[in-house]
């Protein structure tokens, strides 16, 4: 019992020591956990200090933040989105489904294809992007996203703006406007729908229903649920549009006074509208007559597009080594988890293996305690049943002898010699016969015998089976050192019976004509029995 204590002792340490080195590897993880939880945070607010805290995560990303790899780099797609690193945020987006996929985040994973749908068709890969498009569809099914439906819904009308499709976009949004209106915890859908709506009149020239929605619009600047920059971005586009109209119409008030309000917010302007803000600046100087002017505006734009093809080159390498990295992560994680998956076949092996050593060992012990019980309860027993029979035999001798004191009172008592002689032949008569029935019973003696060394009975029963009960008491009484004599009168018989009994005995156990006595043989065969009890 004690060597099973301390085996169970020591596999409980070792548990303990899978326990809390678990902690102290999630505790680890928790420190990296709060690095994308502040990421998170200032997304929308500080790309750059997003950003930072990105970085700061260290590599291979799927041992220091497991299960929100899809996560990461989805904020990261974002921040490149906002500084118009177009590359590098297609490539997030591809890492942000891949990983996804893996960890179940089909809500990231939708997000990331409608972005990609966008870059896509944004860049004339029509046939692509719509294949995103059914797949953030897709994805935001399974997450069960309650407003995946509506984000489908409104980059398609996105793509028919984008197409010059103004009045096939008016038309779907215009009907599905209250149902944008109504979701007031992300007022972000209706502002994105009044963004497209004001621009779609304004190229259609519908200056009435323009100002309308554009009016509309301004009245979500102070939305507590929508982000500055995308607020400022939209209507420095919408802006823009209006400025680009009347240009267009030689209004040049309106055109110089929508481009000086434009001018404050080209900070959140996206690349495109910013290449529109110095194209209309360069186009309006030239129709004045100011020539110089113009230039500026003109290289303006062609630093634009200089830091643009810039910004494609070296996100193309960045790229090229970004996904090299990944892919070598995807490797070295799979490696790993493949690692992982046999120790942990290897442990659950050794555990059963471990578990049915110690229950076939507990089995064998449990069988020995039943059977030494079953041995002690039958020596028990035995014993008892000698004992009662020991003393029936005492309370028969208790009673012959007080039956023989009143006899012999009576005798006493009689004044008749020739009388009491007679009384006193047939009291010697009876106590002849009587104590003959009462000691000349070898049953009783074996009974007697037995409780005084039951497995000396034993043992020589299974060595000698063909000995009978008398025998054996013999046996025992030789053994135990009494002589002829002795035995003769503890049998109530004569001493040429006890020979002729060892005769009997010695030949039956093959002693006769060899150089061993009998009671050579019972004391160097039984007394390591005798000593050991065994």
């Amino acid at each position: 019992m004690l060597k099973i204590n301390f085996s169970l002792r020591i596999i409980s340490l070792c548990l303990y020591f899978c326990f809390f080195c678990l902690i102290g590897y999630s505790q680890t993880n928790n420190d990296y956990f709060r690095l994308i939880d502040s990421a998170d945070i200032h997304i929308d607010t500080d790309s750059k200090k997003t950003l930072s805290f990105l970085e700061a995560i260290p590599k291979p990303l799927e041992e220091f933040i497991p299960g929100r790899v899809a996560e990461y780099y989805s904020l990261k797609a974002l921040v490149h989105d906002d500084f118009d690193e177009y590359t590098k945020y297609h490539q997030c987006c591809i890492l942000a489904i891949k990983y996804a996929e893996k960890e179940n985040a089909f809500c990231i994973a939708g997000e990331a294809s409608v972005g990609l749908f966008s870059n896509l068709y944004f860049i004339g890969n029509i046939d692509d992007a719509y294949k995103y498009l059914n797949k953030a569809r897709d994805y935001y099914k399974k997450c069960n996203y309650k407003y995946g439906e509506v984000e489908v819904q409104q980059v398609d009308a996105y793509a028919k703006f984008l197409d010059g499709d103004y009045l096939g976009c008016n038309t779907f949004l215009l009907k599905e406007l209250k149902n944008y209106k109504s979701i007031k915890d992300d007022a972000y859908y209706y502002m994105f729908a009044l963004y497209m709506l004001s621009s779609n009149y304004i190229y259609l020239e519908d200056f009435k229903n323009a100002h309308k929605y554009y009016h509309e619009f301004k009245t979500l600047k102070n939305d507590t649920t929508i982000t500055k920059y995308n607020y400022f971005s939209f209507e420095g586009a919408i802006q823009t549009c209006f400025a680009d109209i009347y240009f267009k119409h030689k209004d040049i008030d309106s055109t110089n006074f929508y481009l000086e309000s434009s001018s404050k917010l080209t900070k959140y302007m996206s690349e495109d509208a910013l290449e529109d803000y110095y194209g209309l600046h360069a186009d309006i100087n030239k129709y004045l007559g100011n020539i110089e002017k113009s230039k500026i505006y003109i290289d303006s734009m062609v630093l634009l597009n200089n830091k643009i093809h810039s910004k494609t080159i070296e996100a193309s390498f960045d790229v090229s080594d970004s996904l090299d990295k990944a892919e070598s992560e995807l490797i070295a994680q799979n490696r790993k988890k493949t690692f992982n998956r046999f120790l942990a076949i290897a442990i659950v092996v050794f555990l059963v293996l471990l578990s049915l050593l110690l229950y076939i060992y507990f089995k064998r012990q449990k069988n020995k305690l039943v059977n030494y019980n079953q041995e002690t309860s039958s020596s028990l027993t035995y014993l008892k049943t000698n004992n009662e029979q020991l003393a029936v035999k005492v309370h028969g001798l208790e009673a012959f002898i007080k039956n023989l004191k009143k006899e012999v009172k009576q005798i006493s008592r009689t004044e008749c010699i020739n009388h009491q002689k007679e009384q006193i032949k047939d009291l010697y008569k009876n106590l002849h016969i009587n104590s003959s029935t009462l000691l000349d019973k070898s049953e009783n003696h074996l009974d007697i015998m037995n409780e005084l060394n039951i497995e000396f009975f034993k043992k020589i029963e299974e060595v000698h089976p063909e000995l009978n009960k008398s025998e054996i008491i013999i046996c025992y009484y030789l053994f135990m050192g009494f002589t002829n004599k002795e035995i003769a009168v503890f049998l109530n018989t004569t001493i040429r019976s006890v020979e002729s009994r060892r005769y009997r005995i010695s030949k039956k156990i093959h002693l006769v004509n060899t150089d061993t006595t009998l009671l050579e043989y019972l004391q160097n065969t039984f007394s390591y029995t005798l000593k050991n009890g065994n």
